[in-house]
């Protein structure tokens, strides 16, 4: 839990009811300010003055999310502590799994096999918001054969590790292990840990403020951290001395700030992905004491989606002001396109969990619908993919829905089809998605 706090800040939530035993975090105070609409949507008041509406609106999408059912299938249990679902795109057809202790788990012909694909247990340090927290194939893994890792290290430092799949397609030897980058943190929360190869080929790296709370060194709009920040870069073509390169279309290539910052303004970006059609970034960025926020960058002409955008935090918190806490300006930051608050008639929210644009084929009902959800109460909801600023998004699965879902992650497997990840049930699902009659 962030420290000092008034409640645990990713998803690594301790539910009041009930109780889970993988955090020693304090319940969530009941103090709401506002409560959460089924759709998803923000109400009260006390906003920043922000943009309202975007010009520019994501690609034509078919999806609706008002007209239709979700459903979930499970695909396999037993894990322990499963926060990532993803697959190579290789044609085989492989699960992997992401255990936060430091092992990766292989679904392989609907079975779990018994040895791990990668097993860095005892080798990191795991616990609270630390651990194994991010997985990403090389999009030339199928010839190269190279998979990226994001864990925290023994130091409690965030790490980047490539490793290089031997002989034997399923198992990895640690062995072959090469840093790319360490990034000091200065809090043992607000790790981020997604990263992710963007359509550019470039790897992108999503980091949070380094935690405390509030954002107390500002670090989430210093551009002399890579805190608080998406990062992008070139691991292909390193420079002298390095094991990447700052691509030469990053931002503050040549200006002030870091070169590998794409973009700044999070919190704790805790799952965000690519739209594998129309090349637009989706973020789940996961707020302080109120508001939960789902950030989209569209692609442009000249430059992929996010290029120098600013999110907001610590200014905003959603769309409200946060620091100050009145009377802030928004101005140069990109609103969110949806807001959820934490306080419900029902199970209470807390942490956002980012998801996918749908882009299978299975269930057309679905396609073109941006799938997202929150880790303690279990909702998940849909937004149509091509949405004005601010979107309304559709409740798509109650936190009374059985079973009761710790939502740790939503995945992506090679034909687009989604998953998401149970933390508490150590399980993952597909999901599923029929008309409405």
């Amino acid at each position: 839990m962030s420290v000092g706090s008034r409640r645990p800040s990713s998803f690594f939530v301790a539910l009041a009811i009930p109780v889970l035993s993988f955090i020693g975090a304090s319940a969530i105070p009941g103090s709401r300010p506002e409560p959460v609409p089924s759709d998803g949507a923000l109400t009260g008041a006390g906003l920043a003055s922000v943009v309202t509406t975007s010009p520019d609106v994501a690609a034509t999408d078919a999806g609706d999310p008002t007209k239709l059912t979700l459903g979930l299938t499970l695909v396999k249990a037993g894990f322990t502590d499963p926060v990532l679902v993803t697959s190579a795109r290789d044609g085989s057809n492989r699960l992997f799994v992401v255990e936060q202790a430091g092992a990766i788990r292989v679904i392989a012909g609907g079975t779990t096999l018994a040895i791990p694909f990668l097993d860095l247990r005892g080798a990191i340090t795991s616990g609270g918001e630390r651990g194994l927290l991010g997985l990403a194939f090389h999009p030339k893994f199928a010839t190269n054969h190279y998979v990226y890792v994001n864990f925290t290290d023994r130091n409690g430092n965030t790490a980047i590790n490539r490793y290089t799949v031997g002989p034997d397609p399923n198992v990895i030897n640690r062995t072959t292990a090469y840093r790319i980058m360490t990034i000091a943190q200065p809090y043992p929360n607000h790790n981020g840990g997604n990263l992710a190869f963007g359509p550019d080929g470039y790897l992108y790296i999503g980091m949070g403020d380094g935690g405390g709370a509030g954002d107390p060194g500002n670090r989430a709009q210093n551009l002399n951290t890579r805190l608080g920040k998406m990062l992008r870069v070139d691991v292909d073509h390193p420079a002298p001395g390095m094991h990447y390169r700052a691509p030469a279309s990053n931002p503050y290539v040549g200006r002030t700030g870091l070169d590998e910052i794409w973009s700044r303004g999070l919190r704790n970006p805790w799952r965000w992905s690519f739209d594998r059609l129309a090349g637009n970034l989706w973020i789940g960025d996961v707020g302080q004491d109120r508001y939960e926020e789902i950030d989209r960058s569209l692609k442009q002409a000249t430059a992929p989606a996010g290029r120098a955008d600013n999110y907001g935090w610590p200014i905003l918190e959603g769309r409200a002001c946060y620091r100050p806490a009145t009377g802030c300006s928004s101005t140069g930051t990109r609103p969110p396109l949806v807001v959820y608050g934490h306080s419900a008639s029902t199970a209470t929210n807390c942490s956002v969990t980012g998801g996918f644009v749908y882009r299978g084929s299975a269930y057309p009902v679905l396609y073109g619908v941006y799938v997202y959800g929150d880790f303690c109460s279990g909702r998940i909801w849909g937004v149509y993919a091509g949405a004005h600023t601010p979107a309304t998004a559709t409740l798509l699965r109650s936190p009374t829905a059985s079973p009761r879902l710790s939502i740790s992650s939503f995945g992506e497997d090679g034909a687009g089809e989604l998953y998401v990840v149970d933390r508490g049930g150590g399980a993952v699902y597909r999901i599923t998605a029929t008309a409405k009659p």
